[in-house]
């Protein structure tokens, strides 16, 4: 940071903490004449308290969220692109389909397949605790 761009030149070589508590002609383009009427106008005096004046934060935000804002006609086209893309991704928030009241479709029990039916896989696979001759039987096709 090259501070003698930030500050006149007899502050050039003071702390972080002497130059917040500095007038505010201590700032380069600053005179003591626009100290003035910045102190009558705000009500500061430091260099600290323009740092802290509402104002000052507020118009710096706005400056920062501009830069950072899409402003070609491209930028927007694919930021609505997206915006779609995702309403089509989870259309559960499609107030039709949250109001049809029809969340899953499933098959009965009876015909699932349990091989490739993972949800449903421990209701209808036999396990060789559980398995007696004729289930065994069964599943082999004897």
């Amino acid at each position: 940071m090259n501070i003698k761009a930030m500050v006149d030149q007899e502050y050039v070589d003071k702390s972080f903490c002497e130059i917040a508590a500095a007038p505010l002609s201590a700032l380069r383009g600053v005179s003591v004449k626009d100290a003035r009427a910045l102190e009558q106008a705000f009500g500061v005096r430091s260099v600290r308290e323009l740092a802290d004046l509402n104002f000052v934060k507020w118009a710096s935000a706005f400056a920062t969220l501009a830069d950072a804002e899409t402003s070609s006609a491209t930028d927007k086209a694919q930021e609505e692109l997206l915006d779609e893309a995702v309403e089509m991704t989870f259309p559960a928030s499609d107030p039709i389909s949250v109001d049809s009241g029809i969340t899953r479709v499933e098959v009965a029990p009876d015909m699932v397949a349990a091989h490739t039916d993972h949800q449903h896989a421990g209701k209808h696979e036999v396990t060789a605790e559980t398995a007696t001759l004729s289930d065994v039987e069964l599943k082999s096709g004897s």
